[in-house]
């Protein structure tokens, strides 16, 4: 009977394993190793975050300007810089098309090119788009601006500094907004 018994036993846990559900136990991966930031990351990364409060900086302007031979940091320390700078880069092109705009009397063409130009600030074409989408230019007013300081500093015939405004190689304002600016040119 023992046998039988142990047999019934055997048989009872085979069926009853058989029964159960087969579940995937997820593999479970090495843990993460996060290492501190050396002393010259912190620095870069305080560097990074000058260049973008005070000079509204994108961030490969920042990164290019950290590994440039004035501050010459590596590219792994300016890359960490990058990464870990709290940044809104579409605020930063805000900012720049805002100087842009006051201090150069620059078109929306012009400001848009300046931002995301590889010459220029390096704002991603998103960046720079929000840029002139968030700003309420009068780019009349730029172009005529632009016109008297042609006029004034360059003795330009008002033809010619049509010309030059709506050049692309130029001012690159509308054909409207350089027409406005010749109109109101000696008033």
């Amino acid at each position: 009977m023992k046998k039988k018994t142990v047999f019934m036993l055997v048989a009872t846990a085979i069926l009853s394993v058989a029964t159960l559900d087969v579940v995937n136990v997820p593999v479970v991966n090495e843990p993460t190793v996060v290492y501190a930031a050396t002393t010259t990351q912190k620095t870069a990364l305080r560097q990074a975050k000058s260049y973008y409060k005070n000079m509204h900086m994108s961030k490969q302007g920042i990164f290019d300007q950290l590994t440039s031979d004035f501050d010459q940091y590596s590219e792994e320390d300016a890359q960490y810089a990058v990464d870990h700078l709290k940044a809104n880069y579409k605020k930063a092109a805000l900012k720049q098309a805002k100087s842009y705009y006051k201090n150069m009397h620059m078109s929306k063409q012009g400001i848009y090119d300046q931002l995301s130009s590889e010459m220029g600030e390096k704002f991603t074409p998103e960046e720079a788009q929000y840029a002139i989408d968030n700003s309420n230019f009068d780019y009349n007013k730029a172009a005529l601006k632009q016109a008297k300081s042609y006029q004034k500093n360059m003795t330009m015939s008002p033809d010619a500094i049509y010309d030059q405004l709506i050049s692309e190689n130029g001012e690159k304002f509308t054909e409207q907004e350089a027409q406005y600016a010749i109109d109101n040119l000696n008033k």
